[in-house]
């Protein structure tokens, strides 16, 4: 009797399980959208400063306040042959031109560069080979074969995207677990049913990440497309700006491909939580 009653008192009380907390975690957006926006107040702080205390010469570092007089000016008189907006649409123009030859073409060769070994012999030498070439080293072979109008600039813009979706493409085909092919298979699904259920949607998001560095690398070409015999666009407009030392017009033509750029990226990201939410997530 001794024993079984200390059996029975030797155990700890059982305590109730812990309740999960009930409040609600904040979003991780949330957080690093408030982290960027300090960035850029302390990006801008740090250039009003640099200015206002003349760390740097205005004319080669012009205030917040004259780029700012810059800009309306050049919207509302206009600079270099055209206004702020004409030379925004004509550049809007070439590289919306751009993408879309690099996602028609670069989407589907990508995808036979990666589901067939001939085509992807066949025609990533030459891709590669171009691809490691600056914009401007072919840029005087496209003007003597394709003259000085809109077709060089925008064959050059193109080239420049072409390559990362394309690329981008064949990895996302060839990052497709060989498990759930033969899975796809083994139910007894079709060439055309394994390429539209399992292939394509497994490398929507290598192509998505392909999309943003193609867009990166239409903007950074989009100056040297408009170098040459351009009458408009930023790249012309900054150039234009550049040769009569206008360092507060050059700064505003950065500032808007930069606004371009953010902006391109953000709509990448919204389509891709359209497209692909699974992705970072698996």
């Amino acid at each position: 009797m001794t024993l079984a009653a200390n059996s029975r008192t030797s155990f700890p009380p059982a305590t109730a399980p812990r309740e999960p907390s009930s409040r609600p975690r904040r979003p991780a957006s949330t957080s690093t959208l408030g982290i960027s926006l300090v960035t850029l107040a302390s990006l801008i702080a740090l250039w009003f400063f640099a200015a206002h205390f003349g760390w740097a010469s205005p004319l080669f570092l012009p205030s917040p306040a004259e780029v700012l007089t810059q800009f309306s000016a050049v919207a509302a008189d206009g600079y270099a042959n055209g206004t702020l907006l004409d030379h925004m649409l004509a550049s809007l123009g070439r590289i919306a031109a751009a993408l879309g030859v690099g996602i028609v073409l670069g989407i589907p060769l990508g995808l036979l560069m990666g589901l067939n070994r001939w085509v992807k012999g066949i025609f990533s030498v030459p891709i590669d080979l171009y691809w490691g070439l600056p914009p401007l080293a072919y840029l005087p072979l496209l003007i003597i074969w394709l003259g000085i109008g809109e077709t060089s600039k925008i064959v050059l813009l193109s080239l420049s995207t072409f390559a990362p979706i394309c690329f981008a493409a064949q990895a996302g085909v060839r990052s497709v677990p060989a498990e759930r092919i033969n899975a796809a298979l083994s139910l007894g699904a079709n060439r055309l049913q394994l390429f539209k259920s399992i292939i394509l949607p497994s490398a929507l998001p290598e192509i998505m990440t392909g999309l943003r560095i193609a867009i990166g690398a239409g903007l950074s070409t989009l100056v040297a497309a408009e170098l040459i015999a351009a009458q408009s666009g930023l790249g012309y407009m900054i150039m234009s700006a550049a040769n009569f030392l206008a360092t507060d017009i050059v700064f505003v033509g950065l500032i808007v491909i930069a606004v371009f750029a953010f902006a391109f990226t953000s709509g990448m990201r919204w389509l891709e939580r359209r497209l692909v939410p699974w992705k970072g997530k698996l």
